[in-house]
């Protein structure tokens, strides 16, 4: 990971993006929402293609043959995304409030949300074992008070990676801890003035494995890794348009 090249891009994203025509970036940034609750809600093994989740979220357009629960979660998951944005817009930290806001959003006409899950769980084919209630509600305590001085010691690409690792290796909730993960991650990447990513379903075995890297063996580097190769092309995404913005301006 190239941080300090990140953080340039970063400022050049910051400084420059205001430059982007206002339809160019609206329309960009919708094409990413689409495509990020596809992937989250993907990688959880809901079945709707990309464009199947357009159709339920641009045209509300409802889809024949799909189960009432994977259009719930398309839909859930665009409206925990707006939540997110507007939490960072009114420059709210992360914290326990807000992420049990997020899992309920996520949940809304599935389950319960924001509820910590009083039995125990296991994850197929990983080699940890969430821990037991009583152990992950102080593990989850924990987690809120180590968010507060965590980007003290990590850098801000690592600090996503580790808010996102640690919560799903507590896996406090019965259902949707990957998706509020996903989410988590991306409120510290733009709260930190990054953009936020999407991992694609495709990459879905990789992502695993780091993240299980992470539970057994405390490492984020890998996942932070993963994290930097996908933020840097998003930066690249709006670089070229604040490019392309700059050339038609200079053309006038």
């Amino acid at each position: 990971m190239d941080y300090p090249e990140l953080l340039r891009k970063r400022d050049a994203y910051q400084e420059g993006k205001h430059l982007i025509p206002e339809l160019t970036i609206a329309s960009y940034e919708r094409a990413f929402e689409i495509e990020y609750t596809h992937h989250s809600t993907a990688i959880e093994g809901n079945t709707l293609t990309l464009m199947e989740t357009k159709l339920v979220l641009e045209d509300r357009i409802s889809v024949g043959g799909k189960r009432l629960r994977e259009l719930y979660e398309t839909i859930n998951h665009e409206k925990a995304f707006h939540y997110v944005k507007d939490c960072i817009g009114k420059g709210y930290a992360l914290d326990e409030k807000i992420v049990k806001d997020i899992h309920a959003i996520l949940m809304k006409n599935i389950l319960a949300g924001g509820v910590y899950r009083n039995v125990d769980v296991y994850i197929s084919g990983a080699q940890h074992t969430p821990p037991s209630p009583d152990e992950m509600y102080r593990q989850a305590k924990d987690f809120y008070a180590d968010l507060g001085w965590k980007g003290q010691q990590l850098n801000l690409i690592e600090l996503a990676a580790w808010t996102h690792a640690e919560f799903v290796k507590l896996h406090p909730y019965p259902d949707g801890n990957g998706r509020t993960s996903r989410l988590i991650m991306n409120y510290q990447l733009m709260a930190n003035g990054f953009a936020p990513i999407s991992i694609d379903k495709k990459d879905r075995l990789d992502y695993f494995n780091t993240l299980e890297t992470y539970a057994v063996e405390g490492d984020t580097g890998p996942f932070a890794e993963m994290i930097a190769g996908l933020e840097e092309v998003q930066l690249d995404r709006y670089l070229a348009m604040i490019e392309q913005a700059q050339g038609m301006s200079q053309q006038l």
